[in-house]
């Protein structure tokens, strides 16, 4: 089944970690307000996608899992651009009992930044495709059923369309047909036509 298995739909080996400082009241998160030198972490981001379920896996150099981040809509809270560049991002991250806490992350490149926000985005527009196809089959099986099969007696004329061949046959009763008519003509003289060989 597509659920059992993890779909890796970007990695980037190389992201920062930050501890931030509270939301300020209701403006947007600024990495300005971060110690951008001095990263608290270094190591690799993958996106993984198992079935429909969507996460932000960081990792260390040997695949440790150093913190996830389950993402149920984009955009929404658990993954947010800040307000002041867009190479940064601030996660929502979970552990197994559910707890959640806040981390700011970034790229060096913003080639990165965008690779990420593409593959969010593609991940819940192939969701919305999923969920309108299934919307239309079902729609498409509870609607009236058209019966094309024959019903007792029935039967159809096809006309394929016919060419028709034109024969010449010998109506003589002659075995020899036209030879002895060619033969006359040109006759080699004294055997009433017939040509000797």
């Amino acid at each position: 089944m597509a659920s059992d298995y993890e779909r890796v739909l970007c990695v980037k080996n190389k992201v920062f970690v930050y501890r931030i400082p509270p939301r300020p009241s209701n403006r947007g998160y600024r990495a300005a307000d971060w110690k951008l030198d001095a990263p608290d972490w270094t190591g690799r981001l993958r996106v993984v996608a198992k079935g429909n379920d969507l996460f932000i896996k960081l990792e260390d150099k040997e695949g440790e899992l150093f913190a996830s981040c389950p993402v149920k809509e984009y955009p929404g809270i658990a993954v947010e651009a800040v307000t002041d560049s867009s190479r940064y991002f601030v996660l929502r991250i979970q552990d197994d009992n559910g707890r959640s806490a806040f981390i700011g992350i970034g790229f060096e490149d913003r080639g990165d930044s965008f690779d990420l926000n593409v593959s969010l985005q593609d991940h819940f527009k192939w969701l919305k495709q999923e969920e309108d196809a299934k919307k239309t089959t079902k729609e498409f099986n509870s609607g009236p059923k058209l019966d094309l099969g024959f019903k007792e007696g029935q039967s159809i004329t096809i006309n394929i369309g016919s060419q028709t061949v034109q024969q010449t046959q010998q109506t003589s009763s002659d075995p020899w047909g036209d030879f002895t008519g060619a033969s006359s003509q040109s006759g080699t003289g004294g055997d009433g036509g017939w040509v000797q060989f």
